[in-house]
Order: C-alpha cells, then sequence, then structure tokens
C-alpha cells in the first residue's frame, strides 16, 4: 500500500509518493535484515550496521557518567556531524542518524526520538546549545527540522515535519507541546481516511524569542513572528505577527507586547 502525500505550495497540490511503514519492513524483493536497516539506518553498508548495533546494545541504556562518556565517543561516528560537549541521555532512539547534525553543547536527554529518515538531504540540524528534554520526538517524516541557538524543548514535546519546521534561536518550548504535522485527505467515503493520503499546509517557521507554554499546538504552514507568547494549551492555526501575544482555540492574538522604558 502505498500512501500518496500531498503538499500545498503556491495554492497547487503536488503529489508525492510515500511508502508506508508496513510496506518498508516488508518488501517482497528484501530481506528482514535489510529492510531494517534501510529503515534504521538508511543505507546498505555493513559497518554502518554493526557500529549501530553494538552502540545502541552496549551503550544505549548505560547509567551515570560512563554512560554519557560512552555514548558520545560510540554513537558519535554515527551522525552526520558532531560538535564538542554534546550529551546524550540513555535510551535515545535515532533514525538514519548519517542525515542528523549536532552542533556544540547540545543535551539530549533520556528516550528522545531522533528521526530523519524522511528529512530529505537537509535532514535535522540542532545547532549550539539546545536542549532537548526527556522523551521529545523530533522526526523529520517528510521534510528537514532546522532548531535554532539556545533553544530549549520541554518534556515529550512533539516536533513532527511534513513540510518543513524551522526554529529561531532562544525560543522556549514547554511540556506537551506538539509542533508540524499534516492532514489526511476525507473526500471519499469508500476507503479509509488512512489509505486516501496526506497533505501539508507548508512549512512551520518559529521566530527567535519565543515562547510556547505547556500543550500548545502548532499546525503546519503556520509563521510565528519573533518575541511570541503562546499561552498554554492554544491552538495556532494562522500566522501570528512578531511580538503577539495569543491564546485559546483557534488562537487570537489578545496584545501586543512593548518595549518597557527603564
Amino acid at each position: 500500500m502505498r500512501i500518496a502525500l500531498i503538499m500545498i505550495a503556491n495554492k497547487e497540490k503536488k503529489l508525492i509518493s510515500k511508502v508506508s511503514l508496513t510496506e518498508q519492513l516488508n518488501k517482497k524483493d528484501s530481506s528482514l535484515l535489510k529492510s531494517y536497516q534501510a529503515k534504521v539506518i538508511g543505507n546498505n553498508k555493513l559497518l554502518s550496521l554493526v557500529q549501530y548495533e553494538l552502540a545502541t546494545f552496549l551503550f544505549g541504556n548505560l547509567a551515570g557518567g560512563a554512560g554519557y562518556l560512552l555514548r558520545k565517543n560510540f554513537f558519535s561516528p554515527l551522525f552526520k556531524a558532531v560538535g564538542s560537549g554534546v550529551i546524550l541521555g540513555k535510551g535515545i532512539v535515532l533514525r538514519h542518524p548519517g542525515n542528523i547534525t549536532l552542533e556544540n553543547r547540545i543535551a539530549i536527554d533520556d528516550y528522545a526520538l531522533l528521526d530523519a529518515s524522511g528529512a530529505g538531504e537537509d535532514g535535522i540540524t540542532i545547532k549550539d546549545d539546545v536542549i532537548v528534554s526527556r522523551n521529545c520526538v523530533i522526526q523529520g517524516k517528510t521534510g528537514p527540522v532546522v532548531i535554532g541557538k539556545k533553544t530549549d524543548i520541554g518534556c515529550n514535546a512533539i516536533i513532527s515535519s511534513g513540510a518543513g519546521i524551522f526554529i529561531g534561536s532562544s525560543v522556549l518550548i514547554a511540556g506537551n507541546c506538539y509542533i508540524g504535522g499534516g492532514r489526511y485527505l476525507s473526500d471519499r467515503l469508500d476507503i479509509p481516511m488512512m489509505e486516501q493520503g496526506v497533505y501539508s499546509k507548508g512549512p512551520v517557521v518559529i521566530g527567535d524569542d519565543v515562547w510556547l507554554g505547556a500543550g500548545a499546538i502548532v499546525l503546519d504552514g503556520v509563521r510565528i513572528g519573533k518575541g511570541c507568547i503562546v499561552g498554554a494549551g492554544a491552538v495556532v492555526t494562522k500566522n501570528l505577527p512578531d511580538y503577539a501575544v495569543a491564546i485559546g482555540v483557534p488562537a487570537r492574538v489578545i496584545r501586543m507586547r512593548q518595549q518597557i522604558q527603564v
């Protein structure tokens, strides 16, 4: 079964084929091992598979300081690039790590998922001094992800790129936020919605110095301006101008931030 991805750009629908996970893992012309390697590693090199399996099996769940040190040493070769001072928590899950770039002084807490399997050549890039808290998901499903410097991502946040997610610097993302995703087509009644395909309204762009409150949702195709505050539980469905304060479902602007004279 193939699922078509429709990306809406300039009011035109562009069809992009996407192989379902079931088909990826059960290819008739490929062994289970090769299907696993294609999904997890992203290439067919035996050395890459051995490195990944040994690193995750031996050190993936090792506790304490020894675990941090050994993961830094043995996981680093798996990535496209890794800077200095990177901390990798236990139980992290990697998909296509060769398409993930980690810059300097990044902390990835326990049980996070970094999945670049559908992120294209641009992959996932996490810039300097970013904190990714426990249980977060950063996923390039069908588009790249870029996270700017000094951004802080709270526990259980999900960043799932359908047409690209670009997050600025010094952004505060509270726990349980959801950014991105796509939409299922639902025009037909004779087949399940999950088989009709999905579409995206475009990339998510979040400017510098934005604060997303706990549980906020930012949908695809939305641009959030510099310095915005989005209240807890809000659902952002439309663009927000610079320095707006927005709350509610759907989110609406209630005031604009103003410079305080000192």
